[in-house]
């Protein structure tokens, strides 16, 4: 009988413990979950100045006749970020090749209005132009304006690439009484510093 109590209650005893150590009881703890990186958003000051090269295309309009120019060029300025307003000026110059000349090109001073949209830069310009051409006999210039829309985008902190329209006007070109206008195309890379 003794023998029995002993086995009945170590029986008991070990029910308790498997009890108290059961699936039943246990907590799951959920694993950890793996934590995406924030994503890099790239907010430049736009301020500083900047220098690179672009590419062009356009159609030159001289009275009523109408010609193709492609060609290619250099710029350099300096814009500086207010905040949510960039305001700059620019120097830049492109080399020609117009259908019926032997030789172009036009040099601009600009002034520069943007809206700083993080990496994008929407802007407008305007400012003043001197075209040069060559028509095989002689090199006649003149000074005109235009303005035009461009649109930057800030690829890093150094690199910027960006599209370019402008509409060129000269009235009554080196007194000779034909007008010549001229509407571009130009897509940019700078490198800012």
């Amino acid at each position: 009988m003794r023998t029995l109590a002993i086995t009945t209650a170590a029986l008991i005893g070990t029910a308790g413990i498997a009890h108290a150590g059961s699936l039943a009881d246990a907590v799951a703890t959920p694993a950890p979950q793996p934590v995406a990186p924030a994503p890099v958003v790239l907010d430049p000051s736009w301020t500083g100045f900047y220098a690179g090269g672009q590419i062009v295309t356009g159609d030159v309009e001289v009275g009523d006749a109408d010609a193709d120019a492609d060609g290619f060029g250099v710029h350099a300025g300096y814009l500086y970020d207010l905040g949510t307003v960039v305001v700059g000026g620019e120097i830049d110059y492109d080399d020609l090749d117009v259908d019926g000349f032997d030789d172009a090109s036009v040099a601009r001073l600009k002034g520069i209005a943007g809206y700083n949209a993080g990496s994008f830069l929407p802007y407008v310009t305007a400012g003043v132009a001197q075209l040069d051409v060559d028509n095989g006999v002689d090199s006649v210039d003149d000074t005109g304006a235009f303005y035009g829309l461009g649109l930057a985008y800030a690829a890093n902190e150094n690199i910027r690439v960006s599209g370019e329209y402008l509409e060129h006007q000269f009235d009554d070109f080196n007194d000779g009484g034909a007008d010549v206008d001229a509407s571009t195309v130009s897509l940019r890379v700078s490198f800012a510093f």
